[in-house]
């Protein structure tokens, strides 16, 4: 039975990260960003397609859909004796269904984007500080180099170190936020594997200038 609910929490983590925000806005609003830009149902193309105020809506869905997961996950704490007993666990696993979620988004086709503000949500419940750093991070990357794929990616690769950080200084963290931070690590490296691509081959749009491309 109890297991019964850890599937039932991650199954509607899935579920809550396939409604996309952009997506959802774009239907509002008669435009499908997938057909423009970059084809990305992200942030970063949703500001360069349809603006900032589109963007600002597509933000806030797409994190806020991240931090319920996680907290939903984290509502009940069962008894059962295995490492997917404790709430954070659980929590853990509810967000990672999330960011699966909008990445592949059962509602739109397996098309979503790429994870990163999904993600952020989550980790915005489970370990607040380590959001705030990972947030500094990327704009320290945006401020110097100017790629918003690149910035995203090295928050993401920075998550599970700031956790193993944490841990060595005493700040109380589990494993399974370590393992979370890793598979999001892991995923966000994948999904922005285009863009990682085209700064190899120098095609990748900076901030302030004119692309269709998106992270």
């Amino acid at each position: 039975m109890l297991v019964a609910i850890v599937v039932a929490k991650c199954l509607l983590g899935y579920l809550l990260g396939s409604l996309s925000g952009s997506l959802l806005v774009g239907r509002l609003r008669g435009v499908d960003i997938r057909t423009q830009g970059s084809g990305n149902a992200g942030g970063t193309n949703a500001l360069r397609v349809a603006g900032w105020r589109f963007a600002l809506a597509v933000i806030v869905i797409d994190v806020g859909k991240g931090a319920l997961a996680a907290a939903i996950g984290g509502l009940v704490p069962p008894s059962l004796p295995i490492s997917l007993s404790t709430p954070q666990s659980q929590a853990c696993l509810c967000a990672f269904a999330a960011v699966i979620g909008h990445c592949w988004p059962i509602f739109f086709g397996f098309r979503g984007g790429k994870g990163a503000g999904t993600a952020v949500g989550a980790v915005l419940v489970l370990a607040p500080w380590i959001a705030a750093a990972m947030f500094v991070l990327w704009l320290v990357v945006i401020a110097c180099w100017r790629y918003v794929g690149l910035a995203t990616v090295v928050a993401g690769i920075a998550f599970p170190l700031l956790v193993l950080a944490a841990g060595s200084s005493g700040y109380p963290q589990s494993g399974a936020l370590l393992v979370f931070a890793f598979a999001v690590a892991l995923l966000i490296v994948f999904t922005h594997r285009s863009n990682l691509s085209r700064m190899r081959q120098g095609t990748e749009p900076r901030i302030g200038r004119h692309s269709t491309s998106a992270s």
